[in-house]
C-alpha cells in the first residue's frame, strides 16, 4: 500500500492551499481526502472536504463552529474524485472562503 501527502498552494498569496492524501493498493486508489485550507486570522482552517469516509464519496463543508454538511457525490471511480475535488476547490475557493468567514462573525 502507498500514501501519497502534498500540499498544493492555490492564491498568489499563500493563504489558500490544497491538503491531498491518496492511498494507492495494488496500483488503485482505494482511500482520498482532498481538503481546501484557509488561513485566516493566522490560523489556518479545514473549510472544504472531500472523501470517502463512510463508505461513499461526499463533500463535507465545514463551519466555523466544527459542525458540517455532508453532501453525496455520486462518483465511484476514486481517480475522477480527486480530479473533480481538485476542480471544485480551484473554482471555488474564493466562495468558499468568503461563506467561512461571513460565518466566523
Amino acid at each position: 500500500m502507498g500514501i501519497k501527502e502534498f500540499l498544493k498552494i492555490i492564491s498568489p498569496d499563500g493563504e489558500n492551499r490544497l491538503r491531498v492524501k491518496i492511498v494507492v493498493e495494488k496500483g488503485k486508489v482505494i482511500d482520498i481526502v482532498v481538503q481546501y485550507e484557509a488561513r485566516l486570522e493566522d490560523k489556518w482552517h479545514g473549510i472544504v472536504r472531500y472523501d470517502c469516509s463512510h463508505g461513499f464519496f461526499h463533500r463535507d463543508i465545514v463551519h466555523p463552529n466544527g459542525d458540517k454538511d455532508k453532501y453525496p457525490i455520486p462518483i465511484t471511480n476514486l481517480n475522477d474524485a480527486v480530479l473533480y475535488a481538485e476542480q471544485d476547490i480551484k473554482d471555488r475557493w474564493k466562495w468558499y472562503r468568503e461563506r467561512f468567514k461571513k460565518e466566523m462573525k
